[in-house]
């Protein structure tokens, strides 16, 4: 397997380009539309044909590229249900999708917005916002929900054995990969925390609004097609 982490500065956001060895194709997961050149020099310098973009969910922080890399490359863009109805396959929790040799087990992990999703490959897990190192996503719009990120923390992705390296969609203190067993241990927001307790939490964590929400969102839905980002916003 060929595995890159790549990082957007602006938005803080993981993207990470997995390449089978054997048939030479490859996926891009959350890719950002202003590193999408970068992206493809990438796989073309490491001889790697894109085949697949997957989306963890609609953000609201960044736009997708998905729909840029679809239209250079044909790849087929990946989503969950509920999520961009432009992803040319929209998944639920225990479908696979295969790139190339490689199978990626989807699971579903609702919480931070109601079409997120993770993908399990062999020893290590995509989450996209829905587990952070050290933390979570925030559960204050796009139809987030507490207790539902609750769940898909402790059951979904706790249930996975602890040594599998979870790689998250975003980290604003440089950190690049956690663990479960980490997580389930050191991660404040719910390690040893029952569900009232995670509630509270994250009912009170008083963030300010994306910057890029209101534009970010509807663009996301349609894979990234946008009009220009209006000028000082």
């Amino acid at each position: 397997m060929i595995f890159r982490q790549l990082f957007d500065s602006e938005s803080s956001t993981y993207t990470y380009l997995i390449g089978d060895e054997a048939t030479r194709q490859a996926v891009l997961i959350d890719p950002v539309l202003e590193q999408a050149d970068r992206d493809l020099k990438l796989a073309a310098e490491l001889n790697l044909t894109l085949t697949h973009v997957f989306d963890t969910h609609v953000h609201a922080d960044h736009i997708t590229a998905s729909g840029v890399l679809r239209e250079r490359t044909r790849a087929t863009v990946v989503a969950g249900v509920g999520g961009a109805r432009c992803a040319n396959v929209q998944m639920r929790h225990g479908d696979e999708v295969r790139v190339g040799q490689l199978v990626f087990q989807v699971l579903a992990t609702p919480g931070h917005t109601d079409d997120s999703i993770s993908y399990l490959l062999d020893d290590r897990v995509f989450t996209g916002d829905a587990l952070l190192v050290r933390g979570n996503g925030r559960t204050d719009f796009q139809n987030g929900n507490a207790s539902q990120l609750y769940d898909s923390l402790t059951r979904v992705l706790f249930g996975l054995p602890d040594e599998t390296l979870v790689y998250p969609g975003h980290d604003y203190q440089g950190r690049t990969v956690t663990s479960i067993a980490e997580e389930k241990q050191h991660n404040p927001r719910v390690a040893g925390r029952s569900r009232e307790e995670f509630i509270h939490i994250m009912e009170n964590l008083n963030l300010p609004k994306p910057r890029k929400l209101d534009f970010a969102v509807p663009a996301n839905r349609a894979c990234g097609h946008t009009t220009p980002l209006p000028q000082g916003a």
